[in-house]
């Protein structure tokens, strides 16, 4: 599965993309909102299997996208849709950008995208996205996508020794 938006391709992941996935992945900058990291190159060889595992499976639970810009054929993030229940047709979604491709959009364009594929083929009803409250980027993606806070959630991940809250966002698919 691809999604193409006007700068971006995010594709899944390719046995080819350790090195320019590790940088980011590796970067203190990009995780210090995450509750994991920065990775050893390892630990993303292992990230990058489990992507590539999860292509196959069935039924398909997770889409985790490299996120690509269309321009130089850069992989420049990652983007991930989880549906958490089958039953109730309820995901979650994540997103990271490089730093060097920050305060372009590109987080916006591609969550935008694995936003309205959850919502409409991916068959979801709802989708939840979290980020730590002094993460003002990110809750102005969620905020440009139509994401709607719903909640703080206090004491919510235990990240480097310290306990961090996150920010609750959601989006409805719409009524027919």
């Amino acid at each position: 599965m691809e999604l193409t938006t006007a700068r971006l391709f995010l594709r899944p992941f390719r046995a080819g993309d350790h090195g320019e996935l590790h940088a980011i992945a590796g970067d203190p900058a990009v995780v210090r909102w995450m509750d994991w990291g920065p990775n050893t190159p390892e630990v993303t060889a292992v990230f990058l299997a489990y992507a590539l595992e999860s292509e196959c499976e069935e039924p398909r639970r997770t889409w985790r996208f490299a996120v690509v810009r269309r321009s130089d054929g850069r992989l420049i993030g990652s983007a991930e849709l989880h549906i958490e229940s089958p039953e109730h047709r309820r995901g979650t979604m994540g997103y990271l950008i490089s730093p060097a491709a920050q305060g372009h959009g590109y987080a916006t364009e591609g969550a935008r995208a694995v936003l309205e594929f959850g919502l409409t083929a991916g068959g979801l009803h709802r989708i939840t996205a979290t980020c730590d409250p002094e993460n003002h980027s990110s809750v102005r993606v969620l905020e440009k996508i139509g994401m709607s806070r719903e909640g703080h959630l206090r004491d919510h991940f235990l990240i480097r020794g310290e306990w961090r809250d996150r920010l609750l966002y959601a989006k409805l698919a719409q009524l027919r």
